[in-house]
């Protein structure tokens, strides 16, 4: 988001940072800013390898590509604002841009989840069908699979901004946070927010619900297939290919989940502890999944070692 000046105009808001670490802004702000940058370098990396090797236009590597343009995209919803309020305490948000971010932010978390279900269908198909793996899922496929999920998050993200935008909004416009998130945005709402936080509420419980069913209905059919297998070296091979996968999730499921309920029912979690998580949620993940993937993926893992090498 851009760097705004503070005012005090009616269509503002006032992001206060991390509540309580004011003093601390800067030094937070040093591993913050490195995080992001090592974040979109990496998947940079994935995007552009990916891209120039042909080799690598297949099914599971396209899934990489979306995993990292959703995690560029969260990150630089959240990042080059909330450096704004760290170094130049540039807090002020207009109303439309705090919408905005809001959209988008919520968008690329649904998003997100959608590939992480993909991807665990892509495991499922190469663990349980890998001689029909080339005709389930082409690279036609995964672009109507992208689409879709890009749909589903439009459309079920859009009421939210849409639904707080007819808020009144009283003489308290701060915002304990370095972000819009719906919920904070809602609690300085002087008006009704009871259709607002249910309907938050049912997104969350609906969509990640949904998406958390399919992955485990996926590993469920995955360790159904292992147990019918007697090699030892076939066990090994299948955990391997899944073990990036579901790092991948416990870096993104639990936080968004914790994050969720304490904005909802976390009064006695201290305000910075919840602010400096979500904060690191938007930055940690997207920089270790280049890094985890590239581990686990020998292909990739080669490609990029050709380019780096050459360098």
């Amino acid at each position: 988001m851009p760097c705004l000046q503070s005012t005090s105009h009616p269509s503002t808001f006032f992001l206060t940072g991390i509540p309580g670490l004011e003093a601390a802004h800067i030094w937070i702000s040093i591993p913050f800013s490195m995080f992001y940058i090592i974040s979109l370098l990496g998947n940079f990396m994935v995007l552009f390898v990916v891209g120039k090797e042909q080799t690598l236009h297949k099914p599971m590597h396209l899934l990489l590509c979306m995993l990292a343009l959703t995690d560029m995209a969260m990150s630089t919803s959240v990042v080059p604002k909330a450096l704004c309020i760290f170094w130049f305490n540039l807090t002020s948000i207009t109303v439309g841009g705090c919408l905005t971010q809001m959209f988008f932010l919520h968008t690329v978390s649904a998003i997100q989840s959608a590939v992480l279900v993909t991807m665990a269908f892509d495991r499922y198909v190469a663990i349980c069908n890998p001689l029909r793996y080339t005709t389930i899922l082409t690279n036609t496929r995964i672009a109507q699979l992208g689409l879709a999920a890009l749909m589903r998050a439009v459309l079920i993200v859009l009421p939210l901004p849409l639904l707080l935008s007819r808020q009144p909004f009283c003489a308290n416009r701060i915002i304990p946070n370095t972000y819009c998130d719906h919920i904070a945005v809602a609690k300085i709402s002087c008006g009704d927010t009871t259709v607002n936080r249910m309907y938050a509420l049912v997104v969350v419980v609906v969509c990640t619900g949904l998406d958390l069913t399919l992955i485990t209905l996926s590993y469920v059919l995955i360790i159904r297939a292992l147990f019918r297998i007697s090699s030892k070296k076939t066990h090994q091979k299948a955990l391997n290919t899944c073990t990036a996968h579901i790092c991948v999730m416990l870096m993104f499921y639990p936080p968004f989940i914790f994050s969720s309920l304490t904005h909802r029912y976390g009064q006695g979690i201290a305000p910075h502890i919840h602010i400096l998580l979500a904060n690191l949620y938007f930055v940690a993940p997207p920089m270790l999944n280049p890094i985890i993937y590239g581990a686990k993926t020998k292909e990739l893992r080669d490609k990029v070692g050709k380019y780096t090498r050459r360098r």
